[in-house]
């Protein structure tokens, strides 16, 4: 394929940071190879479009979240999406469908396979025609049942690089520890008993990014990916990427510099692909992978809206999550967050490290508990421990398990569309779109706390419950269905179109997203966070306003427009 000069300038400064020049070539030339092979496979490219647009919201799910006898779950997923939501969703992240060993997928065994358990190629490229996709590189780690774990075990020279051995009576008290277990794990191979590194658990063996070889298996696996239909790819972990002794081993130069070689790959061969993020990490941290804002990831995790949105239901108070929204970066027209309140894993606590006290921290986790759900723990490195993620379904999280249904649904409602209204994409976890609730029963057979909110559904009963009216799963879903369809008819709610945030009541949510086109066309979001009625003020300059979710209009005859909310009521005022 031809690649710009200015193109194979910039993937051989990048490479040549991170490695030697002998290496830096090598990697180059190879590099090269895998683009022109895998060109002929690539979808065609749309390149007129923006890369988001306000259309835009991605499902969350497992590939065998919904189950049914006789059939392939990933084709039961697709059947039941086509049903129920296919023109309310863009986009499907399909967490982890490789054969796996442990982690519900994140140990992956081959990262070329579809799970059979699953389905096929064919499953996720028929799926792949219908809505965008996100793909899984969980390329941080790997299954210590892999074949390349056990040719390395067994001493096979051509994977005796591909990992990260270690001294076991080295310093380690900088490296950054997300989980309370052993960071090296003693294994017994053909040359002797090693020490690897581990990150995660024993069984997902971290891989070595300083043997080119194993980069250039990497860059293979995301064309491949590319070439079977991903839209989207999500970088797990990624921030783990490069280890180097006396450092954190988190968020290195080199790590950032890797990345921005995977987007000059993927940019040259596949531009409507995205690369995305996943950086469970304090709100710096996690958007220093946006690079410069037009070299790195397209996309991030907004990982401390989960939590604060969590904290501002629980106490009836926006303030916080109003001077975190107010303090947020513009983003560049190639750079948008993704906006995400529950997903597969739990709600993150570090993400609100500076924004939220501890007392007020653990005032979260005191209802969490009180409302079912579980507390994770990570390792200091100095002996103690702090709060990792809290473990609960979203919308038990929300409520108490005594509370009527109604105020359920509406508190719910109000949360999502939080969700819905700030600046960047939704991503809606399935459990969330469907009105799950706390699933206990796994949490006792898994004995993981993240089982809590990764329930497997039979399509059967589940198609029963949307069909009853009364059910709170049909009233989730009906009511998101309804806002989603709202959101993806205004321009205003554009990724990249600007947001305001007013502090008019602490009691309401209140910001202001433009049209990026037609700086003339405004919308007002004014979202009630709490269980009492609340009135306030807007400033509209004499212009008359509509509701876009009650349909009802508000005549202005000055320049303040008085407005009341019912307890937790969403107002979306178009002017």
């Amino acid at each position: 394929m031809d690649i710009k000069k200015k193109t194979l300038h910039a993937m051989k400064e990048k490479l040549q940071f991170i490695y030697k020049q002998q290496d830096a070539a090598y990697l180059l030339t190879n590099i090269r190879r895998l683009m022109e092979e895998y060109e002929p496979s690539i979808p065609a490219q749309n390149k007129n479009r923006d890369f988001v647009s306000e259309k835009d919201t991605i499902l969350i799910t497992y590939g065998d979240t919904i189950r049914e006898d006789g059939k392939a779950p990933l084709q039961s997923l697709h059947e039941f999406l086509n049903d129920h939501v296919k023109e309310t969703l863009t986009g499907v992240h399909v967490l982890p469908f490789y054969p796996f060993s442990s982690d519900d997928g994140f140990s992956v065994i081959d990262y070329f396979a579809v799970d059979p358990k699953l389905g096929s190629w064919e499953d996720m490229e028929s799926l792949s025609d219908d809505y965008e996709l996100m793909f899984d590189a969980v390329i941080n780690h790997i299954s210590a049942k892999s074949e390349w774990f056990q040719e390395y075990l067994k001493g096979n020279p051509a994977y005796q690089n591909f990992f990260i051995e270690a001294d076991p009576d080295a310093d380690y008290s900088k490296v950054t520890r997300p989980r309370a277990l052993p960071l090296l794990t003693k294994c017994e191979t053909a040359n002797g008993p090693k020490y690897i590194w581990t990150t995660f658990s024993e069984d997902q063996i971290d891989l070595n990014y300083k043997n080119p070889g194993l980069v250039l298996k990497i860059i293979e696996l995301l064309l491949f990916y590319i070439s079977k239909g991903a839209k989207l790819i999500r970088l797990d972990a990624i921030g783990f990427l490069w280890k180097e002794m006396g450092t954190s081993c988190i968020h290195l130069a080199r790590t950032h510099k890797m990345i921005q070689l995977f987007r000059d790959i993927v940019d040259t061969i596949a531009p409507d692909t995205v690369l995305i993020t996943e950086t469970n990490v304090p709100h710096k941290d996690n958007i220093s992978y946006f690079g410069n804002g037009y070299n790195e990831a397209r996309m991030v995790y907004q990982f401390p809206l989960p939590p604060l949105t969590l904290h501002t239901f629980l106490t009836g108070d926006a303030s916080h999550l109003a001077d975190w929204a107010r303090s947020l970066e513009e983003t560049t027209e190639e750079t948008t967050f993704f906006n995400f309140l529950a997903s597969h894993d739990g709600i993150g606590v570090r993400p609100v490290e500076g924004l939220l006290s501890d007392e007020e921290v653990q005032a979260m986790i005191d209802k969490v508990q009180a409302h079912g759900g579980y507390v994770s723990y990570k390792d200091n490195g100095n002996g103690t421990k702090s709060p990792y993620e809290l473990n609960i379904n979203y919308l038990d999280a929300l409520s108490h398990p005594e509370d009527e249904q109604e105020w359920k649904v509406k508190r719910f409602a109000a949360a999502q569309s939080v969700l819905l209204s700030v600046t960047g994409v939704p991503g809606i976890y399935i459990h969330s779109m469907l009105g799950s609730r706390n699933y206990q029963e796994g949490v006792e057979e898994t004995g993981r706390y993240r089982s809590i909110n990764r329930e497997k559904l039979d399509r059967r009963e589940l198609e029963q419950e949307l069909a009853d009216s009364t059910s709170i799963r049909s009233q989730v879903l009906e009511k998101l269905k309804q806002l989603i369809k709202i959101r993806t008819a205004e321009r205003a709610f554009h990724p990249n179109s600007p947001q305001k945030v007013l502090k008019l009541n602490k009691h309401i949510f209140s910001i202001v997203r433009t049209n990026k086109d037609n700086p003339e066309e405004k919308i007002f979001v004014l979202v009630n966070v709490s269980g009492e009625a609340q009135s306030l003020s807007l400033d509209i300059d004499k212009q008359t306003a509509h509701d876009l979710i009650s349909g009802k209009t508000y005549p202005s005859s000055s320049d303040k427009l008085p407005v009341s909310l019912q307890p937790y009521q969403v107002v979306w005022l178009k002017v």
